[in-house]
Protein backbone atom coordinates (compact mmCIF):
# COMPACT_ATOMS: atom_id res chain seq x y z
CA UNK A 1 0.00 0.00 0.00
CA UNK A 2 1.18 3.44 -0.94
CA UNK A 3 0.82 5.04 2.58
CA UNK A 4 0.83 9.11 3.33
CA UNK A 5 1.38 10.09 6.62
CA UNK A 6 0.41 13.69 8.11
CA UNK A 7 1.63 14.57 11.70
CA UNK A 8 -0.66 17.40 12.43
CA UNK A 9 0.32 18.91 15.51
CA UNK A 10 -2.67 21.53 16.97
CA UNK A 11 -2.29 23.84 20.22
CA UNK A 12 -3.94 21.36 22.18
CA UNK A 13 -3.31 17.91 20.48
CA UNK A 14 -1.52 16.30 17.65
CA UNK A 15 -2.40 13.09 15.77
CA UNK A 16 -0.04 10.64 13.46
CA UNK A 17 -2.48 9.93 10.42
CA UNK A 18 -1.94 7.88 7.01
CA UNK A 19 -3.36 8.55 4.41
CA UNK A 20 -4.18 5.70 0.75
CA UNK A 21 -5.44 6.75 -2.12
CA UNK A 22 -6.92 4.01 -4.38
CA UNK A 23 -9.17 3.96 -7.53
CA UNK A 24 -9.81 7.87 -6.72
CA UNK A 25 -10.87 6.83 -2.93
CA UNK A 26 -8.89 8.40 0.27
CA UNK A 27 -9.01 6.41 3.19
CA UNK A 28 -7.32 7.66 6.04
CA UNK A 29 -6.37 6.06 9.82
CA UNK A 30 -5.32 7.33 13.07
CA UNK A 31 -2.72 5.80 14.40
CA UNK A 32 -1.28 7.54 17.23
CA UNK A 33 -2.75 10.90 19.40
CA UNK A 34 -0.78 13.25 22.47
CA UNK A 35 -1.55 16.04 24.22
CA UNK A 36 0.20 18.84 23.75
CA UNK A 37 0.07 21.06 26.51
CA UNK A 38 1.64 24.76 27.70
CA UNK A 39 3.86 24.56 29.73
CA UNK A 40 4.49 27.90 32.68
CA UNK A 41 7.92 29.03 32.90
CA UNK A 42 8.09 31.57 35.61
CA UNK A 43 5.69 34.03 34.13
CA UNK A 44 6.04 32.92 30.46
CA UNK A 45 4.49 30.08 28.10
CA UNK A 46 6.50 27.88 26.33
CA UNK A 47 6.43 24.90 24.23
CA UNK A 48 8.03 21.66 25.09
CA UNK A 49 9.58 21.21 21.68
CA UNK A 50 11.48 18.05 23.11
CA UNK A 51 8.21 16.05 24.32
CA UNK A 52 6.64 17.35 20.51
CA UNK A 53 9.49 15.67 18.96
CA UNK A 54 9.68 12.67 21.31
CA UNK A 55 5.26 12.18 20.15
CA UNK A 56 6.77 12.33 16.53
CA UNK A 57 8.97 9.67 17.18
CA UNK A 58 6.52 7.39 18.95
CA UNK A 59 4.12 8.14 15.91
CA UNK A 60 6.43 6.61 13.71
CA UNK A 61 7.36 3.96 15.56
CA UNK A 62 3.51 3.00 16.05
CA UNK A 63 3.48 3.14 12.08
CA UNK A 64 6.54 0.44 12.21
CA UNK A 65 4.91 -1.98 14.98
CA UNK A 66 1.78 -1.57 12.31
CA UNK A 67 3.68 -2.67 9.39
CA UNK A 68 1.82 0.35 7.68
CA UNK A 69 5.20 2.44 6.33
CA UNK A 70 4.76 5.67 4.89
CA UNK A 71 6.28 6.72 1.66
CA UNK A 72 6.34 10.23 2.77
CA UNK A 73 5.46 12.26 6.01
CA UNK A 74 4.51 15.81 6.09
CA UNK A 75 4.26 17.84 9.48
CA UNK A 76 1.92 20.64 9.97
CA UNK A 77 1.39 23.11 13.34
CA UNK A 78 -0.53 26.26 14.52
CA UNK A 79 1.20 29.30 12.87
CA UNK A 80 3.13 32.52 14.23
CA UNK A 81 5.86 30.53 16.61
CA UNK A 82 9.02 29.92 15.48
CA UNK A 83 12.39 28.16 17.04
CA UNK A 84 16.02 30.06 17.09
CA UNK A 85 19.04 28.22 16.45
CA UNK A 86 22.55 28.94 17.16
CA UNK A 87 25.45 28.30 14.44
CA UNK A 88 25.77 25.03 15.91
CA UNK A 89 21.96 24.57 15.12
CA UNK A 90 21.29 24.20 18.73
CA UNK A 91 17.86 25.36 19.92
CA UNK A 92 17.87 28.84 21.79
CA UNK A 93 15.65 28.06 24.59
CA UNK A 94 12.71 29.02 25.68
CA UNK A 95 10.56 28.78 22.59
CA UNK A 96 7.62 30.91 23.65
CA UNK A 97 3.80 30.24 22.85
CA UNK A 98 1.94 32.75 21.25
CA UNK A 99 -0.19 33.16 24.19
CA UNK A 100 2.76 34.44 26.55
CA UNK A 101 2.39 38.28 27.45
CA UNK A 102 5.41 39.14 26.61
CA UNK A 103 4.67 41.25 23.14
CA UNK A 104 2.14 43.64 24.82
CA UNK A 105 4.83 46.64 24.96
CA UNK A 106 6.33 45.47 21.59
CA UNK A 107 3.28 46.23 19.43
CA UNK A 108 3.24 49.73 19.81
CA UNK A 109 7.45 50.06 19.59
CA UNK A 110 7.36 48.28 16.15
CA UNK A 111 4.73 50.69 14.82
CA UNK A 112 6.51 53.54 15.82
CA UNK A 113 9.70 52.19 13.51
CA UNK A 114 7.01 51.12 10.55
CA UNK A 115 3.75 52.66 10.33
CA UNK A 116 0.80 49.69 11.26
CA UNK A 117 -0.52 51.27 7.40
CA UNK A 118 2.42 51.12 5.31
CA UNK A 119 2.89 47.36 7.11
CA UNK A 120 -0.59 46.22 5.88
CA UNK A 121 -0.14 47.74 2.71
CA UNK A 122 3.37 45.23 2.81
CA UNK A 123 2.34 42.10 4.83
CA UNK A 124 -1.57 42.15 5.11
CA UNK A 125 -1.57 40.48 8.11
CA UNK A 126 -4.42 40.71 10.76
CA UNK A 127 -3.08 42.64 13.72
CA UNK A 128 -2.89 40.09 16.94
CA UNK A 129 -0.47 40.90 19.57
CA UNK A 130 1.30 37.57 19.27
CA UNK A 131 2.59 37.95 15.73
CA UNK A 132 6.28 36.44 15.01
CA UNK A 133 6.96 40.25 13.97
CA UNK A 134 6.25 41.36 17.60
CA UNK A 135 7.73 38.65 19.24
CA UNK A 136 10.99 38.69 17.09
CA UNK A 137 11.15 42.05 17.88
CA UNK A 138 10.87 40.79 21.63
CA UNK A 139 13.94 38.46 21.24
CA UNK A 140 16.10 41.47 19.66
CA UNK A 141 15.51 43.66 22.77
CA UNK A 142 16.05 40.61 24.95
CA UNK A 143 19.21 39.85 23.26
CA UNK A 144 18.13 36.49 22.36
CA UNK A 145 18.44 37.06 17.98
CA UNK A 146 22.19 37.60 19.10
CA UNK A 147 22.85 34.28 18.98
CA UNK A 148 20.37 33.16 16.20
CA UNK A 149 21.48 32.45 12.97
CA UNK A 150 18.87 30.08 12.02
CA UNK A 151 14.81 31.02 12.09
CA UNK A 152 12.67 27.65 11.56
CA UNK A 153 8.86 28.15 11.84
CA UNK A 154 7.74 24.95 14.23
CA UNK A 155 6.83 22.23 11.43
CA UNK A 156 9.96 23.55 9.85
CA UNK A 157 12.14 23.12 12.91
CA UNK A 158 10.45 19.47 13.38
CA UNK A 159 11.02 18.63 9.56
CA UNK A 160 14.79 19.19 10.12
CA UNK A 161 15.16 17.08 13.07
CA UNK A 162 13.73 13.98 10.57
CA UNK A 163 15.68 14.79 7.88
CA UNK A 164 18.29 17.23 8.65
CA UNK A 165 17.25 19.88 5.92
CA UNK A 166 16.91 23.56 6.76
CA UNK A 167 14.08 25.28 5.50
CA UNK A 168 11.20 27.09 5.66
CA UNK A 169 7.58 26.52 4.04
CA UNK A 170 5.78 29.64 2.41
CA UNK A 171 2.01 29.18 4.01
CA UNK A 172 3.78 29.56 7.87
CA UNK A 173 5.91 32.19 6.72
CA UNK A 174 2.72 34.32 5.96
CA UNK A 175 1.34 33.86 9.00
CA UNK A 176 4.55 36.27 10.42
CA UNK A 177 3.54 39.77 9.59
CA UNK A 178 7.49 39.55 8.19
CA UNK A 179 6.78 38.58 4.33
CA UNK A 180 5.54 41.09 1.15
CA UNK A 181 2.41 39.91 -0.20
CA UNK A 182 2.56 40.15 -3.49
CA UNK A 183 6.05 39.71 -3.53
CA UNK A 184 6.02 35.85 -1.49
CA UNK A 185 9.29 36.65 -0.07
CA UNK A 186 10.22 38.28 3.93
CA UNK A 187 10.06 41.55 2.84
CA UNK A 188 13.26 43.72 3.17
CA UNK A 189 11.26 46.75 4.09
CA UNK A 190 10.33 45.26 7.18
CA UNK A 191 13.19 43.60 8.36
CA UNK A 192 15.34 46.97 7.81
CA UNK A 193 13.06 48.72 10.08
CA UNK A 194 13.62 46.38 12.71
CA UNK A 195 17.16 46.26 12.21
CA UNK A 196 16.55 41.87 11.98
CA UNK A 197 19.31 40.31 8.98
CA UNK A 198 16.80 38.81 6.76
CA UNK A 199 19.25 36.02 6.08
CA UNK A 200 18.12 34.56 9.02
CA UNK A 201 15.40 33.10 7.56
CA UNK A 202 17.14 30.70 4.54
CA UNK A 203 15.21 28.97 2.28
CA UNK A 204 11.71 29.14 1.66
CA UNK A 205 10.03 26.15 -0.24
CA UNK A 206 6.19 25.76 -1.04
CA UNK A 207 4.18 22.85 -0.41
CA UNK A 208 4.65 20.00 -2.36
CA UNK A 209 8.66 20.42 -2.07
CA UNK A 210 10.45 17.49 -1.14
CA UNK A 211 13.06 17.90 1.66
CA UNK A 212 14.93 14.72 2.21
CA UNK A 213 14.86 11.46 3.43
CA UNK A 214 15.16 10.56 7.06
CA UNK A 215 18.71 10.94 8.67
CA UNK A 216 20.65 7.76 9.61
CA UNK A 217 19.86 8.48 13.47
CA UNK A 218 15.91 8.74 12.77
CA UNK A 219 16.13 5.78 10.62
CA UNK A 220 18.02 3.53 13.34
CA UNK A 221 15.63 5.21 15.95
CA UNK A 222 12.18 4.52 14.41
CA UNK A 223 13.21 1.31 12.41
CA UNK A 224 12.43 2.59 9.06
CA UNK A 225 12.89 5.80 6.04
CA UNK A 226 10.82 7.66 4.45
CA UNK A 227 11.19 11.10 2.54
CA UNK A 228 10.37 14.44 4.29
CA UNK A 229 8.10 16.88 2.48
CA UNK A 230 6.45 19.80 3.34
CA UNK A 231 2.63 20.14 3.04
CA UNK A 232 0.61 23.36 3.50
CA UNK A 233 2.27 23.63 6.85
CA UNK A 234 0.71 26.10 8.49
CA UNK A 235 -2.78 24.10 9.58
CA UNK A 236 -5.88 26.32 8.34
CA UNK A 237 -3.30 26.01 4.95
CA UNK A 238 -4.00 22.81 5.19
CA UNK A 239 -7.48 22.89 6.04
CA UNK A 240 -8.41 24.95 2.93
CA UNK A 241 -6.39 22.75 0.86
CA UNK A 242 -9.27 20.04 1.25
CA UNK A 243 -11.97 22.21 2.13
CA UNK A 244 -14.25 21.43 -0.54
CA UNK A 245 -15.06 24.60 -1.54
CA UNK A 246 -15.77 26.80 -4.90
CA UNK A 247 -15.20 30.40 -5.73
CA UNK A 248 -16.64 32.78 -3.54
CA UNK A 249 -17.33 30.34 -0.74
CA UNK A 250 -16.88 30.63 2.72
CA UNK A 251 -15.09 28.35 4.76
CA UNK A 252 -15.16 28.70 8.82
CA UNK A 253 -11.77 26.36 9.93
CA UNK A 254 -13.51 25.04 12.99
CA UNK A 255 -10.46 23.92 15.68
CA UNK A 256 -9.03 25.50 18.95
CA UNK A 257 -9.78 28.90 16.52
CA UNK A 258 -12.23 29.65 14.18
CA UNK A 259 -10.75 30.92 10.86
CA UNK A 260 -13.38 32.63 8.57
CA UNK A 261 -12.97 33.37 5.15
CA UNK A 262 -12.24 33.27 1.06
CA UNK A 263 -9.94 31.86 -1.20
CA UNK A 264 -8.79 34.36 -3.14
CA UNK A 265 -5.82 34.47 -6.39
CA UNK A 266 -4.42 37.93 -4.94
CA UNK A 267 -4.15 39.74 -1.97
CA UNK A 268 -6.78 42.49 -0.76
CA UNK A 269 -4.33 44.90 1.11
CA UNK A 270 -6.63 47.86 1.42
CA UNK A 271 -7.32 50.10 4.31
CA UNK A 272 -10.66 48.72 3.92
CA UNK A 273 -9.46 45.02 4.42
CA UNK A 274 -7.21 46.23 7.39
CA UNK A 275 -9.65 48.25 9.28
CA UNK A 276 -11.81 45.10 9.20
CA UNK A 277 -8.94 43.86 10.36
CA UNK A 278 -8.57 40.54 7.77
CA UNK A 279 -5.33 39.07 6.85
CA UNK A 280 -4.14 37.38 3.77
CA UNK A 281 -1.77 34.35 4.42
CA UNK A 282 -0.38 32.25 2.07
CA UNK A 283 -2.43 28.83 0.80
CA UNK A 284 -1.25 26.22 -1.81
CA UNK A 285 -0.58 27.28 -5.28
CA UNK A 286 0.47 31.17 -3.99
CA UNK A 287 -3.59 31.29 -3.40
CA UNK A 288 -4.14 33.75 -0.38
CA UNK A 289 -6.73 32.82 2.56
CA UNK A 290 -8.28 35.66 3.01
CA UNK A 291 -9.98 35.53 6.70
CA UNK A 292 -10.47 37.04 10.13
CA UNK A 293 -9.51 34.73 13.51
CA UNK A 294 -11.67 34.00 16.44
CA UNK A 295 -11.17 32.29 19.63
CA UNK A 296 -13.11 29.20 18.45
CA UNK A 297 -13.49 25.59 20.15
CA UNK A 298 -10.55 27.32 22.60
CA UNK A 299 -13.60 28.57 24.71
CA UNK A 300 -15.39 25.31 25.12
CA UNK A 301 -12.04 23.62 25.36
CA UNK A 302 -11.00 25.56 28.66
CA UNK A 303 -14.51 25.66 30.24
CA UNK A 304 -14.41 21.72 29.73
CA UNK A 305 -10.85 22.28 31.33
CA UNK A 306 -12.38 24.17 34.14
CA UNK A 307 -14.81 21.11 34.81
CA UNK A 308 -12.13 18.79 35.35
CA UNK A 309 -13.58 17.28 32.38
CA UNK A 310 -16.39 16.04 34.24
CA UNK A 311 -18.42 17.04 31.30
CA UNK A 312 -18.37 15.69 27.98
CA UNK A 313 -18.39 18.29 24.94
CA UNK A 314 -21.63 16.28 23.85
CA UNK A 315 -22.88 17.55 27.55
CA UNK A 316 -22.16 21.03 26.99
CA UNK A 317 -23.91 21.32 23.88
CA UNK A 318 -26.43 20.08 25.24
CA UNK A 319 -27.10 22.52 28.23
CA UNK A 320 -26.30 25.55 26.43
CA UNK A 321 -29.40 24.59 23.82
CA UNK A 322 -31.42 23.91 27.22
CA UNK A 323 -30.61 27.47 28.57
CA UNK A 324 -33.09 29.73 27.00
CA UNK A 325 -31.01 32.79 27.97
CA UNK A 326 -27.97 33.99 26.57
CA UNK A 327 -25.59 37.51 26.25
CA UNK A 328 -22.78 38.47 23.77
CA UNK A 329 -19.22 38.11 24.53
CA UNK A 330 -16.37 39.26 21.97
CA UNK A 331 -15.04 36.16 21.53
CA UNK A 332 -11.47 37.78 20.85
CA UNK A 333 -11.59 39.75 23.85
CA UNK A 334 -7.93 39.99 25.76
CA UNK A 335 -9.79 38.15 28.96
CA UNK A 336 -10.50 35.29 27.30
CA UNK A 337 -7.31 34.66 25.70
CA UNK A 338 -4.66 32.22 28.47
CA UNK A 339 -7.23 33.26 32.08
CA UNK A 340 -6.72 31.23 35.28
CA UNK A 341 -10.79 30.18 34.28
CA UNK A 342 -12.67 30.59 31.18
CA UNK A 343 -15.74 30.41 32.87
CA UNK A 344 -15.13 32.98 35.28
CA UNK A 345 -13.63 34.87 32.88
CA UNK A 346 -17.07 35.42 30.75
CA UNK A 347 -18.84 36.19 34.00
CA UNK A 348 -16.49 38.84 34.57
CA UNK A 349 -16.88 40.18 31.41
CA UNK A 350 -20.46 39.92 31.80
CA UNK A 351 -19.94 41.44 35.12
CA UNK A 352 -23.12 38.47 35.93
CA UNK A 353 -21.20 36.32 38.66
CA UNK A 354 -24.11 34.33 39.29
CA UNK A 355 -25.23 32.93 36.03
CA UNK A 356 -25.34 29.13 35.52
CA UNK A 357 -23.01 27.03 33.42
CA UNK A 358 -25.73 26.87 30.61
CA UNK A 359 -25.58 30.62 30.26
CA UNK A 360 -22.21 30.79 29.90
CA UNK A 361 -22.02 27.97 27.37
CA UNK A 362 -25.10 29.62 25.48
CA UNK A 363 -23.29 32.56 25.57
CA UNK A 364 -20.46 31.44 24.05
CA UNK A 365 -22.36 29.21 21.02
CA UNK A 366 -24.10 32.93 20.38
CA UNK A 367 -21.32 35.06 20.09
CA UNK A 368 -19.64 32.44 17.95
CA UNK A 369 -22.44 32.54 15.90
CA UNK A 370 -22.88 35.96 15.75
CA UNK A 371 -18.89 36.64 15.24
CA UNK A 372 -19.08 33.58 12.17
CA UNK A 373 -22.05 36.34 10.63
CA UNK A 374 -20.27 39.95 11.47
CA UNK A 375 -17.09 37.52 9.84
CA UNK A 376 -19.58 36.64 6.42
CA UNK A 377 -20.55 39.93 5.72
CA UNK A 378 -17.50 41.87 5.86
CA UNK A 379 -15.44 39.39 3.78
CA UNK A 380 -18.75 40.17 1.15
CA UNK A 381 -18.71 43.80 1.73
CA UNK A 382 -14.62 44.24 1.14
CA UNK A 383 -14.40 41.64 -1.58
CA UNK A 384 -17.57 42.82 -3.16
CA UNK A 385 -18.51 39.00 -3.78
CA UNK A 386 -21.85 37.62 -2.49
CA UNK A 387 -21.56 33.82 -1.25
CA UNK A 388 -24.64 31.13 -0.79
CA UNK A 389 -22.79 28.89 0.66
CA UNK A 390 -20.31 28.27 3.74
CA UNK A 391 -18.26 25.29 4.54
CA UNK A 392 -17.71 24.35 7.95
CA UNK A 393 -14.36 21.98 8.57
CA UNK A 394 -12.45 20.38 11.24
CA UNK A 395 -13.18 19.11 14.55
CA UNK A 396 -15.55 22.09 15.32
CA UNK A 397 -17.80 21.23 12.51
CA UNK A 398 -18.98 17.91 14.83
CA UNK A 399 -20.70 20.69 16.77
CA UNK A 400 -24.21 20.36 15.46
CA UNK A 401 -25.67 23.39 17.63
CA UNK A 402 -23.77 25.35 16.70
CA UNK A 403 -23.45 24.48 12.74
CA UNK A 404 -27.17 25.09 13.53
CA UNK A 405 -27.18 28.62 15.01
CA UNK A 406 -24.25 29.50 11.88
CA UNK A 407 -26.94 28.57 9.81
CA UNK A 408 -29.53 30.92 11.43
CA UNK A 409 -27.38 34.05 11.77
CA UNK A 410 -25.47 33.56 8.34
CA UNK A 411 -28.88 32.85 6.18
CA UNK A 412 -26.52 31.23 4.20
CA UNK A 413 -26.52 27.31 3.40
CA UNK A 414 -23.93 25.39 5.62
CA UNK A 415 -22.51 22.06 5.13
CA UNK A 416 -20.49 20.32 7.90
CA UNK A 417 -17.09 17.94 7.09
CA UNK A 418 -15.37 16.73 6.48
CA UNK A 419 -13.43 16.43 10.14
CA UNK A 420 -9.86 16.07 9.87
CA UNK A 421 -9.87 17.92 6.87
CA UNK A 422 -6.35 19.66 8.24
CA UNK A 423 -4.82 16.46 8.19
CA UNK A 424 -6.64 15.62 4.52
CA UNK A 425 -5.00 18.63 3.26
CA UNK A 426 -1.62 17.63 4.70
CA UNK A 427 -1.99 14.68 3.09
CA UNK A 428 -3.40 15.27 -0.38
CA UNK A 429 -0.65 17.75 -0.78
CA UNK A 430 1.95 15.04 -0.31
CA UNK A 431 0.30 13.22 -3.78
CA UNK A 432 -0.10 16.58 -5.27
CA UNK A 433 1.67 16.90 -9.03
CA UNK A 434 -0.35 18.46 -11.50
CA UNK A 435 1.65 17.52 -14.39
CA UNK A 436 0.11 13.71 -13.64
CA UNK A 437 -3.20 15.13 -13.25
CA UNK A 438 -3.19 15.64 -9.70
CA UNK A 439 -4.01 19.26 -9.68
CA UNK A 440 -5.56 21.22 -6.30
CA UNK A 441 -8.96 20.86 -7.77
CA UNK A 442 -8.67 17.47 -8.41
CA UNK A 443 -7.24 16.85 -4.93
CA UNK A 444 -10.32 18.40 -3.74
CA UNK A 445 -12.91 16.38 -6.08
CA UNK A 446 -11.19 12.84 -4.25
CA UNK A 447 -12.07 14.90 -0.71
CA UNK A 448 -15.23 15.74 -1.47
CA UNK A 449 -16.05 12.21 -2.72
CA UNK A 450 -14.21 10.41 0.12
CA UNK A 451 -15.68 11.85 2.96
CA UNK A 452 -19.14 12.52 4.66
CA UNK A 453 -20.32 16.04 3.80
CA UNK A 454 -23.81 17.24 5.60
CA UNK A 455 -25.82 19.76 4.56
CA UNK A 456 -27.19 21.59 8.10
CA UNK A 457 -30.70 21.58 8.19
Amino acid sequence: MNYRLAIDIGASSGRHILGCLNNGILTIEEVYRFENNLKKEGNSLIWDTEKLFSHILEGLKECKKRGTIPETVAIDTWGVDYVLLDEEEKIISPVYCYRDSRTEEAVNQVHNMIDPKELYRIAGIQKQPFNTIYQLYCDKQSGKLEQAKHFLMMPAYFSYRLCGVMANEYTNLTTTGLMNAKRCEVDSTIMDALGIDSNLFGTMMDPGTVLGEFTNAIKQEVGFSSTVMFCPSHDTAAAVAACPQKEHDIYISSGTWSLIGTELLAPVLTEEAQNANFTNEGGIEHRFRFLKNYMGMWLLQNIRKNLNKSLTYDEMMHLAEECDTYSYIDVNAKEFLAPDSMIEAIKDYLKKPDISLGEVLNSVYHSLAKSYRDAVEEVEKVTGTKTDTIHIVGGGCQDQYLNRLTAIYTKKKVTAGPVETTALGNIITQYYAPEQGYTLAKLREIVANSFAIETVQ
